[in-house]
């Protein structure tokens, strides 16, 4: 007799209705069944109705139609036996990180005892790795140690199913490796039934015993649901090894690609870019250009014994130590490594928006000591004026740097770089009105629009979704491909740093950070997400940033010869 499943999803539909009127079809008849101590992740793009889904599970949404079935009886609101984890921590900031856990537990099990209460604090708390945090208030928490306090406290209500709603997606690349290892060992423990919303196929994979992939909105469904037949525990790096999983992991890849290939909206441009070439705002003489034209397309970038070192109340703290670096023109380099290493201070250096400390950087035979607009940035949070239109915004940088350009060849160059991102049909929409992944976009075409001498990307793409993501990674690609702009991205996703470098450059740990090896990506472009998954060496690049990550997991190591 077959067992009966703890949780059924049956034709579950819900829509909402907007501020004018109209009627939005989230979720279009969800079919799932969960079988008790089964670990599901429900994988998919941002809007697509996960986070919907996953309150309707918990009781928080009540569907339109369809049924959700716990043990075999319909649900009815909230309840202790669902707990839900949200992608935000929620905690009392005036509230030690136990009398958070104790609020929960106290609302929950007024039938147990005092003493009973207060194990299970202690027990949920320890279980997590908090037991040294007890008596500390989230303000001296990181991030990742906040979100243990909200694993902790739903636990500690003892749920049969515990629900996490992207718990990790606004964690840095090591606190999230690091989680997920906590929720694995949780799941071991605990053999709790779980289900996860996530939009990162690795933590999917790693996690998960089967992976449940939602469509594209609107109206999404359950397009198809992968078997996660990979033997468990399942290292991050030793899978890069296992041909089973490397061939499941292009299946899903292949299958979120196809679904953004569908929705994708990167544009082609119905203007033609005009043939007028950027103003330099400050040339140099023309002896000295004379002088600097023969070795410059082999040393365009060159970062000389480069410093960086930061005051503070116990002294000078060295951040970035003796970092080296040569780039020809057109080369692409990704910058990656754990937070705090350094990364972003080296672009900023190099963007000359942060002085620096010792040594030097040398772009196109010219010193960099300050900002321009031969140095576009393009940062994690997009930096646009909110009471201006994409349009007005890319303006303002173009008018900038071709003053001499007519007002057609401008508007021109504005639109060709609008259309290029996706953005042709949202030329006029104010900043304010974007989400993060269009803004980003006007970012991106506004750097291009520049022309610059060196693009530097300062983790682009870290707050937006996999589908997003990808979207944008593909505008970079197909852009880079045309310009073929010089170019540092600093990342920490180690596919991204490998489908779009010539050079992967690994960063030790801070302080004293430096280049603790370089990766040369020898993949021909230009390249295609599927075909990457195909090539015999992708994995093997990847394998060794990864190996490199993990031995700068728990600190510096020796240095790289």
């Amino acid at each position: 007799m077959e067992q009966q499943p703890i949780l059924s999803l049956q034709g579950v539909k819900k829509s909402y209705t907007g501020k004018t009127g109209g009627t939005t079809d989230v979720l279009d008849g969800i079919e799932l069944d969960v079988a008790e101590g089964e670990f599901i992740a429900i994988l998919g793009f941002s809007g697509a109705g996960k986070t919907t889904l996953i309150s309707t599970v918990a009781g928080l949404v009540e569907p339109d139609e369809g049924r959700i079935l716990l043990r075999g009886k319909e649900i009815d609101g909230p309840n202790r036996d669902r707990g839900l984890v949200f992608q935000s921590y929620s905690l009392f900031p005036w509230l030690t990180v136990k009398q958070n856990v104790e609020l929960a537990v106290d609302a929950v099990h007024k039938d147990r005892s005092k003493a009973e209460r207060a194990a299970l604090v202690k027990q949920k708390v320890e279980l997590v790795g908090l037991g040294h945090a007890m008596d500390r208030k989230p303000a001296q928490l990181s991030g990742g140690m906040r979100q243990r306090v909200s694993v902790a406290r739903a636990l500690a209500m003892e749920p049969e199913i515990l629900l996490l709603d992207e718990p990790l997606s606004a964690l840095d690349a090591l606190t999230r490796a690091k989680l997920q290892d906590e929720i694995e060992r949780i799941r071991e423990e605990e053999k709790r039934t779980i289900i996860l919303v996530t939009n990162d196929v690795d933590e999917a994979l790693l996690l998960a015993d089967r992976v449940a992939v939602l469509t594209p909105s609107p109206a999404a469904r359950i397009g198809k649901i992968f078997e996660v037949d990979v033997s468990r525990p399942r290292d991050r790096e030793a899978v890069n090894d296992d041909d089973h999983f490397k061939a499941l992991r292009g299946r899903i890849v292949k299958y979120l690609s196809a679904l953004n290939a569908e929705s994708s909206t990167v544009g082609e441009s119905a203007a033609q870019l005009p043939g007028v070439t950027p103003l330099d705002l400050a040339p140099p003489p023309k002896a000295y250009q004379e002088a600097g034209k023969t070795n410059v397309e082999n040393r365009y970038l060159e970062f000389f014994k480069l410093d960086k070192v930061y005051p503070t109340p116990n002294g000078p703290l060295k951040v970035v130590d003796d970092f080296n670096l040569i780039m020809d023109k057109g080369e692409f380099v990704s910058l990656i490594g754990h937070s705090g290493c350094g990364k972003s201070t080296v672009l900023t250096m190099a963007a000359g928006l942060n002085e620096i400390s010792g040594g030097g950087i040398v772009l196109d035979n010219r010193e960099i000591s300050a900002a321009g607009p031969d140095k576009a940035v393009v940062f994690q949070a997009p930096s646009l004026m909110p009471w201006l239109t994409a349009r007005q915004n890319v303006a303002l940088g173009v008018e900038r740097v071709y003053p001499h350009a007519s007002r057609a060849e401008r508007r021109d160059i504005v639109d060709y770089y609008l259309d290029r991102v996706g953005l042709g049909d949202a030329k006029e929409k104010m900043a304010a009105e974007m989400s993060n992944g269009m803004r980003q976009r006007v970012g991106i075409a506004r750097a291009f629009a520049l022309s610059p001498r060196l693009l530097l990307l300062d983790e682009p793409f870290g707050m937006l979704d996999s589908l997003t993501r990808w979207d944008l990674q593909d505008v970079l690609v197909e852009v880079w491909n045309r310009t073929k702009v010089t170019a540092i991205m600093v990342t920490h996703d180690v596919d991204e740093a490998i489908l779009l470098a010539d050079r992967v450059v690994m960063m030790t740990n801070g302080p004293n950070a430096t280049i603790g090896k370089v990766l040369k990506v020898d993949l021909p472009r230009p390249r295609d997400r599927k075909a990457l998954l195909e090539h015999p060496k992708f994995y093997q690049y990847r394998q060794e940033v990864l190996h490199f990550l993990a031995e700068y997991d728990h600190g510096p190591a020796a240095k790289a010869a």
